[in-house]
């Protein structure tokens, strides 16, 4: 190839982001947008999701869902296909941390949990999977957690769904990757979305966790951009099953 910067052209690709209404969801919208995608994003929040539009323009269109809704699933992939035509790059960006201590553990937490975590990533992509291998070509791209790997307090329930979306990625390369279609996980470090607010208004535990890393900072938003364009283009053609640790070294100490 002449030019290597044509590896990460996502001209003509149509990609999906859920939970693209604010956080790393919304940041990763931008950054496929900007690299020629025309992007479709999905989430509840009908106001966010506006927002995010205006700001990307005629590249953006939205979907008010709730991916949780095992019910609605061919509903909403038939509604987010009219937008652009069928996705080729699905991000599961959607998640929710209850942080509900173990012996605190509800019902309706956990299950409230597992269905936005874990479940949905696998059903929708499962429905959206027919569409890539026609073409041929296709990227899933789920998130993982430090919780994919660690234990934190107050985490059990979304530390159990994020350990499952590590092995979720490596079955769906197992099982997707022979029609041409790659999954990879990115596990964020600390970003300061509103899944982890609460760190971050904590002065003393945010210096700590900067100071966990090999870096010594906690991530900023554009930190995620590299990554994410990454594993969603030909960049990463030959990449599947991986889960991709955007954390500053974190993990490594």
């Amino acid at each position: 190839m002449d030019d290597p910067r044509a590896l990460f052209d996502l001209t003509g690709r149509v990609a999906c982001i859920t939970g693209a209404s604010s956080g790393l969801g919304q940041q990763v919208a931008r950054t496929l947008a900007a690299a020629g995608a025309q992007v479709v994003g999905v989430a509840r929040r009908s106001d966010a999701l506006a927002q995010m539009q205006a700001e990307i323009g005629s590249r953006a269109e939205t979907v008010v869902a709730d991916v949780a809704d095992r019910d609605g699933v061919d509903g909403l992939v038939q509604t987010i296909s009219s937008k652009f035509g069928a996705p080729d790059i699905l991000v599961h960006a959607a998640g929710i941390n209850t942080r509900e201590a173990a012996d605190d553990v509800t019902p309706e937490g956990w299950d409230a949990t597992m269905a936005l975590n874990l479940s949905a990533p696998f059903f929708l992509s499962q429905a959206m999977v027919p569409a890539m291998k026609e073409k041929g070509w296709g990227r899933v791209v789920n998130f993982a957690s430090l919780q994919t790997t660690r234990a934190f307090p107050g985490g059990i329930a979304y530390g159990a769904t994020k350990a499952g979306i590590g092995q979720l990625t490596r079955a769906m390369a197992e099982a997707w990757s022979p029609f041409g279609i790659t999954a990879n996980a990115i596990g964020p470090g600390f970003f300061p979305t509103e899944l982890t607010q609460a760190v971050f208004e904590d002065p003393d535990r945010s210096k700590r966790n900067a100071e966990q890393t090999c870096i010594g900072r906690n991530g900023r938003m554009q930190d995620i951009d590299g990554p994410i364009l990454f594993l969603c283009s030909q960049a990463s053609d030959y990449v599947t099953g991986q889960v991709l640790m955007v954390d500053g070294g974190f993990t490594a100490k």
